[in-house]
C-alpha cells in the first residue's frame, strides 16, 4: 500500500512539472506577440507558476517565473517592483535588467502632421491611444500614451489646435495630448523609430440636431455598471483626518461617479443609496442580480498616525491571492467589516483556488481606472501621488462574475488629502476620471 502510494504521489508531481513546463513555454509565446490580451494572458501564467512554486517551495521554478512576470509586467506598465525585489534576493544580483527605455528625440509639426522621432524602433503595444470628451467644459482631447522617456515637458502650437502637450505622464510614459473645443480628426502610423500624427483641424459647424453639452452616443454604452460605496452604516471605515469618515467620502464620489455615468447613457446601480450596513458577500451578489459588465468598489485607505503625514496617493487593485504585505495589509483593512462564514486560513485557501478567468479583464479595468483619475486630477491639482495598480485578496470582489476592481481614492489620514477627499470640487473631478477610465476600458475591449 506504502509503496502504491509513493508511485502515486510521484506520478502526480511529473504531471505538474510537465503542466508547469508547458504553461512557461504556451506563455514565453504570448509574449512574443504584439498583441496586448496576449502580453496579459502571459502574465496571469507567470504568476500562476509563481505562486505554485512558492507553495511547492521550487526556487528554481520561482526564479523562472519571476522573471517572467518582470518582463511582462513591464511591457504592461504594472506594478513589478516587489517581483524585482524578490528576484534581486533569491539571485543575489544588485539590479534586474528589465529592458533600456525609448527615448524621444524630437517632436515637431509640419504642415498638419505631428512628427515624434524616437532613438529606437516602436513596436505597436508601446503605443495606446483614446478619446476623452469633457461635457461640462466642451472641450476634446485626443491622448497618446507611449512607452517611452523624455528629457524635457514640451507644450507645441498648431494653428486651429488650441494646444498640444508632451509630458512625462510616469518614469515610463510619455503623453501626448491634442487639446481643442470641436472635433478634430486624428490619424497616426508608425513609421520605423517615427510616430506621424495627423491632424486635421478644419472647424466642422456644429448640428442642430447634436447636443452641445453631451458626448456623442456610442454603441457600447448600453453596458450595466454596479458602483459599490464602501462601508457604510454601523461599519464607518477608516476614520481620519479630523475624524473624516471613509464612508460619507466614498459614498459621495460613487453618488456623483452614477450621475455622470448616467448621462452619457450607462445603465448604473449602487449597492447602497444610504447611510446602510450591507455585508460583503450582498455587494457582488447585487452586481450578478443586474448581470453587470463591471463592479467597482470604492474606499479610502488609512495609515496609522506617526505615518500619516508622509503616506499618500490613489491606488487600484484586482482580485488576486497575493503575497504582497502591502496588499494583504489594506486587504486586512477592508475585510474586517464582515468577516462571514470562513476563517483566516479559508479564506487564503478559497483565494488560491480561484478561477483565473476574470483576473486579466480585471486588470486591464483597473489599469484604465488609475489612468483616468491621474489624468483628471493632475489637470487641476499638484502632488497627486500615483500609488499604483496592485493586487490583493479582497473580499468584496470575490464572487463577482464580471470584472471587478477596487479603488483607493486616497489616504484620508493624510492631512492634505484628507482636505482634498472632503472637498465636493475634487470628488466630482476624481468622479470624471472613474468615468473616463471606464469609457476607455469599453473602448478598448
Amino acid at each position: 500500500m506504502i509503496r502504491f502510494l509513493l508511485v502515486l504521489s510521484i506520478f502526480f508531481v511529473s504531471i505538474y512539472a510537465l503542466s508547469d513546463l508547458g504553461t512557461l513555454k504556451r506563455a514565453d509565446g504570448l509574449l512574443k506577440t504584439n498583441s496586448k490580451s496576449s502580453h496579459f494572458r502571459a502574465y496571469n501564467d507567470y504568476k500562476n507558476i509563481y505562486l505554485r512554486s512558492v507553495m511547492n517551495g521550487d526556487k528554481k521554478l520561482r526564479i523562472r517565473a519571476l522573471k517572467g512576470v518582470i518582463k511582462s509586467g513591464n511591457k504592461l506598465h504594472i506594478d513589478i517592483i516587489r517581483y524585482k525585489k524578490e528576484l534581486s534576493k533569491l539571485t543575489k544580483s544588485k539590479k534586474v535588467y528589465v529592458g533600456k527605455s525609448t527615448r524621444l528625440k524630437s517632436a515637431k509639426i509640419i504642415d498638419d502632421q505631428l512628427i515624434l522621432t524616437f532613438d529606437k524602433k516602436l513596436t505597436k503595444n508601446q503605443i495606446n491611444y483614446f478619446k476623452i470628451y469633457d461635457p461640462k467644459k466642451r472641450r476634446y482631447r485626443y491622448v497618446f500614451d507611449i512607452h517611452a522617456i523624455l528629457s524635457k515637458n514640451k507644450t507645441l502650437r498648431k494653428k486651429g489646435i488650441n494646444r498640444i502637450r508632451i509630458a512625462q505622464y510616469n518614469l515610463k510614459t510619455i503623453r501626448v495630448v491634442i487639446e481643442d473645443s470641436q472635433k478634430v480628426k486624428i490619424r497616426f502610423i508608425r513609421d520605423s523609430n517615427k510616430l506621424v500624427i495627423n491632424i486635421n483641424a478644419k472647424k466642422t459647424s456644429t448640428s442642430k440636431n447634436v447636443s452641445k453639452t453631451e458626448p456623442p452616443k456610442r454603441a457600447d454604452r448600453n453596458k450595466v455598471i454596479v458602483i459599490d460605496p464602501g462601508h457604510g452604516g454601523k461599519d464607518p471605515g477608516a476614520i481620519g483626518y479630523k475624524k473624516y469618515r471613509e464612508k460619507i467620502v466614498v459614498y459621495k464620489i460613487a453618488r456623483h461617479l452614477r450621475n455622470i455615468l448616467k448621462s452619457r447613457g450607462y445603465k448604473v446601480y449602487m449597492t447602497r443609496y444610504k447611510d446602510k450596513f450591507i455585508k460583503l458577500k450582498n455587494r457582488t451578489r447585487c452586481a450578478n442580480e443586474k448581470k453587470a459588465d463591471i463592479f467597482i468598489s470604492i474606499h479610502a485607505n488609512a495609515v496609522p498616525r506617526k505615518s500619516a503625514k508622509t503616506v499618500h496617493g490613489i491606488e487600484t487593485y484586482f482580485l488576486s491571492p497575493s503575497r504582497s504585505k502591502r496588499a494583504e495589509k489594506v486587504a486586512a483593512k477592508e475585510n474586517s467589516a464582515d468577516l462571514g462564514d470562513m476563517n483566516s486560513y479559508g479564506k487564503k485557501s478559497f483565494l488560491n483556488f480561484l478561477n483565473h478567468r476574470k483576473i486579466i479583464a480585471s486588470n486591464k479595468l483597473a489599469i484604465d481606472l488609475q489612468r483616468g483619475m491621474l489624468g483628471a486630477l493632475n489637470r487641476k491639482y499638484k502632488a497627486v501621488n500615483d500609488g499604483g495598480v496592485r493586487e490583493g485578496p479582497f473580499w468584496v470582489l470575490v464572487g463577482a462574475q464580471m470584472p471587478a476592481v477596487l479603488i483607493e481614492v486616497g489616504f484620508i489620514s493624510n492631512p492634505s488629502e484628507a482636505k482634498r477627499l472632503v472637498d465636493d470640487k475634487y470628488r466630482k473631478t476624481m468622479a470624471m476620471g472613474i468615468a473616463d477610465g471606464i469609457e476607455r476600458y469599453f473602448a478598448n475591449n
